[in-house]
């Protein structure tokens, strides 16, 4: 079967947070709203089918996962990712963000130490601040169009500070990276001689691009899967993020049981019926669907990097290598950050996420989401070159 990505959806009237935030949070509406990080394109047909015989049925009670929700993930970690996870390793959470918020609550007290990785998805900055726990900064390092782990400067860090958590997004947002194995591997020997435990936010996990591989942080070493948690969920992959389908996985028996002793009671394990059976058919019945859907993302991709290095050289993108978003390194347009965001939003009718919300690390720099029809994507790179020009 073929599927049809092009096709441009009208959203309006849907609770669609893309154009319902866009007057509060960017002052106007008439914007082509590429912040959010979900994608414009119908979820597979085997999920919307699947629900609407649920439906259909029409009774709605209590709900349990079964067996076969917790094989779908088994089989899809193992056959996508050649991860082999237990039943009895796999917790459902209402969501990744709340499922590092919940870590940050079991594993780590008020005025502890978390370090996170900027410029990096900015929720981990958030909770921890919302949490009052210390942020502590490890920043990337930009070299050759790609980012790297500062690894000297992460253990200058833990040779000053006694630290609890390090917050991983892997693969990287908003840089796009695919965190070699290599790399994991040396990030999990740190952390575990220096007792960090690691909570890793793989919602990205699935949209690795041509060429490139995820690597689960926990399947590097015997230290990472002993010191980890890692947070995932189909919602990115099959655009069902308003279903609410997270997991968590820990190997580690005891770091489990303490997650788990604080879900239970809260009742924060149990899922709904729904994000059930979208999580079943999506990750028994749409492999084909994913791997159109990685071709499409990676000629979005293509298109909005040569359409900058054609028209608006100032422009550079770091090319990705997972997921939908793309960095845009704007510092050649010499521009402070705000008359940078002005330049997108009150000049080209662009909502892009503003760079500086993932650190002081993305001054100068947008983040655009490019899971949407390839006509929207041109339309807004020339509203951007008309103004630049």
């Amino acid at each position: 079967m073929q599927y049809n990505f092009d096709k441009i959806i009208d959203r309006t009237h849907t609770n669609c947070v893309k154009l319902e935030k866009l007057k509060p949070l960017f002052g106007r509406n008439d914007l082509i709203p590429l912040w959010v990080a979900d994608m414009d394109f119908l979820s597979p047909p085997a999920v919307t089918n699947v629900l609407k015989q649920r439906v259909e049925h029409g009774l709605f009670g209590y709900t349990v996962a079964t067996d076969d929700y917790f094989n779908s993930i088994t089989g899809w970690l193992k056959r996508r990712h050649n991860w082999s996870v237990k039943k009895e390793e796999i917790t459902f959470v209402p969501g990744v963000v709340k499922g590092f918020a919940f870590a940050m609550d079991v594993f780590t007290k008020k005025g502890d130490k978390v370090i996170i990785q900027p410029p990096v998805y900015h929720p981990f900055r958030l909770v921890t601040e919302a949490l009052e726990r210390e942020i502590v900064n490890n920043p990337l390092i930009l070299e050759n169009g790609q980012y790297k782990m500062d690894f000297d400067g992460l253990r200058e860090i833990l040779a000053e500070n006694t630290c609890k958590m390090l917050i991983l997004c892997n693969p990287h947002n908003p840089g796009g990276r695919v965190w070699i194995p290599e790399e994991l591997r040396k990030l999990a020997e740190i952390c575990y001689d220096n007792d960090v435990l690691v909570v890793s936010d793989e919602i990205h996990s699935d949209l690795a691009l041509p060429g490139y591989i995820h690597t689960p942080f926990a399947t590097v070493s015997q230290k990472a899967e002993a010191n980890s948690l890692t947070l995932m969920a189909p919602s990115k992959t099959f655009n069902i993020a308003g279903l609410v389908s997270s997991f968590a996985v820990i190997h580690n028996e005891a770091i489990r049981e303490k997650y788990v002793r604080f879900l239970e009671p809260r009742e924060l394990n149990q899922a709904t019926v729904f994000a059930l059976t979208a999580t079943c058919a999506a990750y028994n019945e749409c492999d084909d669907w994913l791997n159109q859907l990685i071709d499409y993302l990676q000629d979005n991709i293509d298109f909005v990097d040569n359409y900058l290095k054609e028209n608006i050289p100032q422009i550079k993108a770091i090319v990705p290598q997972a997921s939908f978003l793309i960095w845009l390194d704007c510092r050649e347009l010499n521009l402070p950050q705000n008359e940078l965001v002005k330049l997108f939003v009150d000049e080209a009718h662009l909502a892009l996420n503003n760079g500086t919300i993932f650190g002081i690390e993305g001054k100068g720099f947008m983040r655009l989401n490019v899971g949407t029809s390839r006509v929207i994507i041109e339309k807004a790179l020339d509203n951007l070159k008309k103004v630049i020009y």
